[in-house]
């Protein structure tokens, strides 16, 4: 007899063949009627899944047995991949990685931005698989003496004595927390830290918790150097930076760019080579101090930083002109006034840098709606062994 559709419930065990990886770092499967979503799988997997929740059609669910694995799964590596929250991609091979998140910039781009780019999208891998992160968030469980990352959908803490992903200077750090943190003295249940590692094996530390100063550590990347602290951001992945610069300003110049979220300055600084003139709009204060020094540095004086929040300065500039704009906005991208505003600009072109493919897809959307066309789509893996990706799309007026 065939089952109903929708008829699974939480609690359910069933067969169920992964077809494709799909965003959020799912498998996509089918059985009885639903569509399965299944964390931790790799395409060509027939797994014995538990539903852990369902919504309509749609469920929601664990693997309690691989029983035929793909050709793409792998062994983790990592002691702690399934526990802890950090990575969900170290069960297929690279290659398969990549894949993946090409086809969840395809997914996004055509179910949520309903975007048919017909144009070849490019695709950069990361130099290295592993050890690559110089910078890092922890989180410490004040109360059962824990330091590492959450747990997989959840806050609870996993331990964490060596992370595969971590630089080795990030790893010797963690240990010295754990060993050097007077748990004690520290008030609440749990501390965020967040981390950072310099060329000279230097560490930036930041907690509001911690009485650590937090010192200022200097990189090397894209041809030029920034100095910058763990309270500032800065590219976690520094052996694709190069690259990531290059697809975001190649072949850009002019008179007059707007680099919007800023940062410190890795946009800036190459976008101030380029053009005659260069405005950076960041809001974070200390990040436009060390902005600032690097354009010193550099000996860049046609580069203008503004301290302030750029739905402001978008709205202000919307009648003005500039023949480049470049934004690298945070996870949640930008409100849709802010894009409208972006979108008015007097400009030629727009290079838009984005680590969240689901929010790259609605801003491009409007974006085309109002007025502006795909050139060229990039795919950068800044994070290797997780489902993440930044994505480069560069824009022309229609």
């Amino acid at each position: 007899m065939k089952p109903e559709k929708g008829s699974v419930k939480v609690g359910d065990q069933l067969t169920v063949d992964i077809s494709k990886i799909v965003p959020r770092g799912l498998g996509l499967g089918f059985a009885s009627g639903s569509t399965f979503f299944v964390a931790l799988a790799a395409p060509g997997d027939r797994v014995a899944v538990r539903v852990t929740e369902v919504k309509g059609n749609a469920a929601f669910g664990e693997i309690e047995e691989v029983i035929t694995p793909s050709a793409r799964r792998i062994k983790p590596p990592c002691p702690y991949f399934g526990t802890c929250g950090g990575c969900d991609f170290q069960q297929m091979d690279y290659e398969a990685q990549v894949e993946a998140k090409v086809g969840i910039i395809q997914d996004c781009l055509h179910r949520i931005g309903k975007i048919d780019y017909e144009g070849e999208l490019d695709v950069i891998r990361s130099p290295l698989e592993f050890g690559y992160r110089t910078r890092a968030q922890w989180h410490a469980d004040i109360n059962e003496h824990t330091i590492g990352y959450y747990r997989r959908s959840s806050h609870d803490v996993v331990d964490i004595e060596q992370c595969p992903i971590a630089s080795p200077v990030l790893n010797q750090t963690l240990k010295e927390l754990r060993d050097t943190i007077e748990w004690g003295t520290i008030w609440g249940n749990r501390i965020a830290i967040e981390a950072a590692n310099g060329d000279d094996g230097s560490v930036s530390i930041y907690s509001s918790e911690l009485t650590i100063p937090t010192q200022e550590i200097t990189v090397a990347a894209a041809g030029e150097r920034f100095d910058y602290s763990a309270k500032s951001f800065f590219q976690g992945n520094r052996s694709i930076v190069e690259q990531l610069v290059n697809a975001a300003v190649e072949g850009a110049s002019g008179e007059t760019a707007i680099d919007l979220y800023s940062g410190v300055g890795l946009f800036t600084l190459p976008l101030a080579r380029k053009f005659k003139k260069v405005d950076a709009i960041e809001e974070n204060l200390e990040a436009v101090d060390f902005a600032e020094r690097n354009a010193k540095r550099a000996e860049l004086t046609n580069a203008s930083f503004v301290r302030g929040k750029v739905d402001s300065f978008v709205r202000e500039a919307a009648s003005a002109s500039a023949d480049f704009i470049l934004l690298d906005p945070p996870r949640a991208g930008g409100s849709k006034d802010t894009i409208r505003n972006i979108a008015r600009v007097a400009a030629t072109e727009i290079s838009y840098v984005s680590c969240e493919p689901s929010i790259l897809a609605r801003d491009l959307r409007w974006l085309i709606d109002w007025g502006w066309s795909i050139e060229r789509i990039t795919a950068i893996d800044m994070f290797p062994q997780t489902h993440h990706v930044e994505t480069v799309v560069r824009l022309k007026r229609q």
